[in-house]
């Protein structure tokens, strides 16, 4: 039924959830699994584009790439292959656009996300990527 997973990750533990459930679906359906993270760069808006900038956001690039390569781990240690994504923009949009991009048919994301001032809370964007999603959209919670 499901041939390409899309998955959102962003560290937190509704995230590393919605991997493993990603991962299960993707055994079962011997689909692939694609995991996502989106420097949301709306977070930004209100700093100067200064080295203040630059700092933040190589910080949560340096993030991404840890997280993502600890879900192609994941996925290894379960033997599902794992493609990666790290892109930036609205992380609701970004993740409709790489549905779209790559084919995907299931999108799995956590209810919640980190929260604080470097994240926006993924619970908004669930909302919006399930509202505009136009496959089959499943939300894990805890």
């Amino acid at each position: 039924m499901f041939r390409k997973v899309l998955v959102a990750i962003d560290g937190s533990s509704q995230s590393r959830l919605a991997l493993s459930t990603a991962i299960d679906v993707a055994k079962v359906w011997k689909a692939e699994i694609h995991a996502a993270y989106v420097i949301e760069i709306g977070l930004f808006s209100s700093l100067p584009v200064d080295n203040t900038w630059e700092v933040m956001y190589s910080l949560l690039d340096k993030e991404g790439k840890e997280i993502l390569d600890s879900a192609v781990a994941a996925g290894t240690e379960a033997g599902v292959p794992l493609t990666t994504h790290l892109r930036q923009g609205h992380a609701g949009q970004e993740l409709l656009n790489l549905a779209g991009e790559i084919g995907a048919d299931l999108i799995v994301l956590g209810s919640l996300g980190k929260s604080g001032i470097e994240r926006l809370l993924i619970g908004s964007v669930s909302s919006f990527v399930v509202t505009n999603s136009p496959v089959t959209t499943m939300v894990v919670r805890e």
